[in-house]
């Protein structure tokens, strides 16, 4: 799988230490952050992966920034991004099996590396169910194009 990786400074560390793990695990990881730990803006990378997203040329994203929530919203508001925090291993699971979340964002401030290696691990390799799910995940698209 081909996956964007994007971030602020405040996750420099922890966006290497995930890349190494995706890496692992067998994925190709395309550096959209920051390398650098002066202040920067977040949205910045946000709007970055959630293109690299929409417009295919990678699989899935992961967004890392203080809490994950400035960065996931940055990256909410490309058209068909579907992009969820996360902080525990079960939702991430279930963002992706019920709503087929296409990028997970966690917060370098909020979990320790090796909690966010197994919600990196859950989400990743879970897979979206269907069916019904269906329904409601275009139910959700169909927000966007009304707005």
């Amino acid at each position: 799988m081909k996956i964007a990786i994007g971030n602020d400074h405040s996750a420099v560390d922890m966006k290497q230490q995930i890349t190494e793990f995706l890496i692992e695990m067998g994925h190709e990881v395309v550096n959209c952050g920051t390398d650098a730990f002066d202040s920067c803006d977040y949205p910045i990378y946000g709007e970055k992966v959630g293109n690299a997203v929409a417009k295919k040329e990678v699989d899935c994203g992961i967004l890392i920034c203080g809490t994950g929530v400035g960065i996931s919203l940055a990256a909410n508001k490309v058209n068909g991004v579907r992009a969820v925090v996360c902080s525990e291993p079960y939702s991430a699971k279930l963002s992706k099996q019920h709503n087929n979340t296409n990028i997970l964002a966690f917060g370098a401030r909020v979990v320790g590396i090796e909690l966010a290696k197994m919600i990196v691990e859950e989400w990743v390799n879970a897979e979206f169910m269907g069916e019904r799910h269906q329904r409601r995940v275009d139910m959700i698209m169909d927000i966007e194009t009304r707005n």
